[in-house]
């Protein structure tokens, strides 16, 4: 069974014309494989993490990309030795396959979950004490906001891409999936299958 851990969670803090952010950074190791879900933008705290973990970016097989934001996508490119997968293909180096919803030689999956952005994709890990689900910014949260899980809560980020009619469905199909979910930005919540 595959392990998880949330290396850095998710902020999004907002400031005059912009915003302090940077995405959850999730380690999976499955069938001895390291995994990093979105490595964020915080290249400090990222190589820290790896380091209390014992890593370093070469022992990473594989960079999962929720969707192509830049706060959760900026330092893919720092994992030499990882393959890099998105809602449906797998790279390595210029060669572009088709992953068919699995990670390679892994019980992980991944499953399209649009609305905040159409090519959002969320994983699903099945682990000892449950079903997690890397949620991306199906669900996230400001600083200091009340994360109350609302699938019909307004998403406050990029509304030329928004279509919240599918945000809702994907909310709930995490909600109805998971046990725990690991949001974009703020902390990991149980899902009580709602």
């Amino acid at each position: 069974m595959a392990e998880i851990k949330a290396l850095i969670e998710g902020y999004a803090r907002k400031i005059k014309g912009g915003w302090v952010a940077s995405s959850s950074v999730v380690l999976i190791t499955s069938c001895g494989k390291n995994i990093i879900v979105d490595p964020g933008c915080n290249r400090e705290k990222l190589l820290l993490a790896l380091d209390s973990e014992g890593l370093k970016t070469g022992d990473i097989d594989f960079v999962i990309l929720t969707h192509s934001h830049t706060d959760h996508t900026l330092l893919c490119g720092i994992f030499e030795n990882a393959k890099v997968l998105n809602s449906e293909e797998i790279y390595d180096d210029d060669m572009q396959v088709v992953h068919n919803g699995k990670i390679p030689g892994t019980d992980i999956q991944i499953i399209k979950t649009p609305g905040h952005s159409q090519e959002h994709c969320s994983v699903v890990v099945p682990t000892k004490k449950g079903i997690y689900a890397v949620a991306g910014d199906v669900f996230w949260w400001i600083d200091g906001e009340a994360q109350n899980v609302d699938v019909k809560k307004t998403d406050s980020g990029h509304p030329e891409e928004l279509d919240m009619k599918k945000l809702a469905e994907s909310r709930k199909k995490l909600l109805e999936l998971a046990d725990f979910v690991i949001p974009g930005h703020g902390k990991m919540f149980e899902s009580k299958k709602q």
